[in-house]
Parts: C-alpha cells; sequence; structure tokens
C-alpha cells in the first residue's frame, strides 16, 4: 500500500497531506513566511509525516514529470522551470519586503534542500503542459493553471465521482478556485482537463491584478517578478485581508468595485469555459477565499443565474484543514508510484505531459525567453531524462 506525501506551495500556506489510499493519514499547514525564512521548517515537518513511496514537491508552474533522480542542478530547475523567474528577482521582491514574493523564495529554497536530502520527491506537469488541452487553446498562453489548480482538478475528478458514485469518464465540472493571491477557472469534461484561465488570466484576484490589457504593458514600460503580485483587491482597497476588504466596500466605492469586478469576472470565465463544455453536472468552489461565508455566498448567487449545481469539494476522508491542493498533490504522487489513484493519474493523462510552458508563446519578444526555459531544461536534468519532455 502506496503511502504519499503531497506539499502545495501556497501564497499564505505551505500545506503538507499524507494520503494511504484514499485516505488522508497526516495533514499539517505551515506559514509560507516561515518557510521562506528557514526552508528546514518544512524539511522538519516532512519528517515527522514518517517513511513514504513518494513526495509530490512544490511545482510552481510546473514541469513534466521530472524527479530528484533527474536533477542535476535544483537551483536552476526550481528558479528557472518552476517558477520562471531568477534569484536576483527574487532577492529584490524579498528587499522590497514583498507579501508575495515569500512563496517564490520559499519553493526555490525548499526544491534545493529537498535534493540535497536525496528526498524521494517528483514534480508534476500544470494544465497547459498536458494532453488533454487541445493546441489551439495553448496559443500565446502559460497560465491556463499551475501545478497546484491542475492538482485541484484531479481531487474534483475523484471528488465528483465519489459523490455520484459514476465513472472517471463521467465526470463533467467547472472547478473555480479561489486563493489568497490568485483565482482560477478550469474546465473538466469526461473526466480529463480540457481548458482553463489560471491565475494571471482571471481578473481580479485578492492580490492579483490578473490578465492585462496590452496597452497596459506598454504604458508600464518594465515590468518585474513582483508585479504579479499588485492590482488586485488588496492594492485597489489598500488593505491586507479579505476580510478588511469586505468590511471596506461597505464605505468605501473604489473597494467596493474591486470585490464586483473579482466576483464578475469569475462568473464570466465560469460563463466562457460553458462554451468549451456545454452545461456540465456541477460547479465546484475550493480555495481559502471562497470559505469566508459571505464571499461563498455573493458567488454562489451570482453563479446561479447559470442554473448549475454549485457546491464546495468535499476533499478525500480524514483531511480536517488541509487545502485542496496539497490532497490533489498527494493523490497525483500516490497514483503515479501505482497505488490507488493510478488509474486517475493516468486516465487525465498527467504521466504524458511533454515540452515547455512556453511552448505555444508566439510573439517575438518572447523568443528570448522561450529559449533560455529550454537551455534550463538542458542545463539542469540529465539527458536521459530530457529526451522524454523536449
Amino acid at each position: 500500500m502506496a503511502k504519499a506525501l503531497g506539499i502545495d506551495p501556497g501564497t499564505g500556506s505551505f500545506d503538507l497531506v499524507l494520503i494511504s489510499e484514499d485516505k488522508v493519514v497526516w495533514e499539517k499547514s505551515i506559514p509560507t513566511i516561515e518557510i521562506a525564512r528557514s526552508p528546514e521548517i518544512l524539511l522538519n515537518a516532512i519528517k515527522e509525516a514518517g517513511e513514504v513511496d513518494i513526495i509530490a514537491g512544490p511545482s510552481g508552474y510546473g514541469t513534466p514529470i521530472v524527479c530528484n533522480k533527474d536533477i542535476v542542478d535544483p537551483e536552476t530547475f526550481a528558479l528557472e522551470i518552476l517558477l520562471l523567474t531568477s534569484r536576483e528577482d527574487i532577492e529584490e521582491g524579498v528587499k522590497r519586503g514583498e507579501i508575495g514574493i515569500a512563496v517564490y523564495k520559499a519553493l526555490a529554497d525548499v526544491v534545493k534542500e529537498l535534493w540535497k536530502n536525496n528526498m524521494p520527491v517528483c514534480y508534476i506537469p500544470s494544465v497547459i503542459l498536458l494532453p488533454t488541452v487541445p493546441p489551439h487553446r495553448k496559443i500565446n498562453r502559460i497560465d491556463l493553471g499551475t501545478a497546484d489548480k491542475m492538482a485541484i482538478a484531479v481531487l474534483g475528478v475523484y471528488d465528483q465521482s465519489r459523490e455520484y458514485g459514476i465513472s472517471y469518464e463521467e465526470t463533467s465540472f467547472i472547478l473555480i478556485e479561489m486563493g489568497f493571491g490568485y483565482n482560477a477557472v478550469l474546465a473538466i469534461d469526461k473526466g480529463k482537463i480540457v481548458d482553463g484561465y489560471g491565475g494571471t488570466l482571471v481578473p481580479t484576484g485578492f492580490l492579483t491584478i490578473g490578465s492585462i490589457d496590452a496597452e497596459v504593458v506598454v504604458a508600464g514600460k518594465t515590468w518585474s517578478r513582483h508585479d504579479v503580485f499588485y492590482g488586485g483587491v488588496s492594492t485597489i482597497c489598500r488593505v491586507s485581508t479579505i476580510e478588511e476588504a469586505l468590511d471596506k466596500s461597505l464605505e468605501d466605492k473604489e473597494c467596493y468595485y474591486a470585490l464586483e469586478s473579482m466576483y464578475e469576472n469569475i462568473v464570466k470565465s465560469v460563463a466562457s469555459l460553458l462554451y468549451t463544455i456545454g452545461k456540465p453536472r456541477e460547479i465546484l468552489v475550493s480555495g481559502r477565499l471562497s470559505r469566508i461565508k459571505k464571499v461563498y455566498e455573493e458567488l454562489t448567487d451570482r453563479l446561479s443565474k447559470l442554473d448549475i449545481v454549485i457546491r464546495r469539494i468535499k476533499g478525500l476522508e480524514g483531511a480536517s484543514f488541509a487545502k485542496e491542493a496539497a490532497q490533489g498533490y498527494a493523490i497525483v504522487g500516490e497514483g503515479l508510484v501505482g497505488g490507488y489513484f493510478s488509474k486517475l493519474v493516468n486516465h487525465m493523462g498527467i504521466p504524458k505531459a511533454r515540452g515547455t510552458v512556453m511552448d505555444w508563446i508566439y510573439h517575438p519578444r518572447l523568443a528570448g525567453a522561450k529559449q533560455r526555459l529550454i537551455e534550463a531544461y538542458i542545463k539542469s536534468i540529465r539527458a536521459s531524462k530530457l529526451k522524454h519532455i523536449l
């Protein structure tokens, strides 16, 4: 019986979930800022979890399945592949005290430590790398859903299959994930992810601006990695928590408009994905923000106009506080080693993920970035593995 540990690197917390078959047997949540200060905290938590067959490691923007034994340069792998950034960008963000950049530093440092300690870690794909998404939906996109969003969708397929007593092939839903930093909306049809809008494509998140008008990009001239954490509800309301934003919106018009934008754009994203899959069996909701009663009620009230069943993902048996993404990570890991979820993971095409997240970018300004990403794979991954990726 395989034991798998999933690690979700959230903007607010790193959540760890240990599963045996379809049950959570251990879980832990650690504030991201603490791990950014000391990655050893996460290593100690992993040791606390006990012996495992696989660890589905924090994967950021994702990669075709790559395990520690395949990696020769963990620094390059973490920064340039999983995070699409540089050490300089992270250090600049840390100096400025950026709240969102902590997850980047924490993830980069953790990946290196997991490699140094020779732990049984494998990193997993994001949505754009999956063969289940048709190529025309990938054009000029990177973020159709990061690895954590992909993992939640895996949990969602299992959840719906269990809820209605149907096969994975019969599942159909739209997933809404409302995290501390980002919102994302994915379309799942016949148990496979077929379309989606990742957190940097759905305006307006709590932290992030989401998709940006090209004229706004041109006007801004120069953008940095940490800029993705600005322009959302937090910036507009000038607050640090969603609870503060909800209170302030009662008397501050700009803050009220920010929340209106967030709700409306989620509904618009859902509506646009109905074109892709028709009317799904239901809409599944997950994420930190969705657990706030006022947010969930407001969202479901607006979605009710679509006349589709709406409910929260229930998650795995035994889970009490760990986020859905961490449960999904654990499911993927367990399936990769041939365990209880192997049929699910194979059905969703996860082992067949290929390429890089920039393969479908055609703008000439990004030609250099595409090439640097390929070079990062060549530099950080063993040649024997590389031929199965590029």
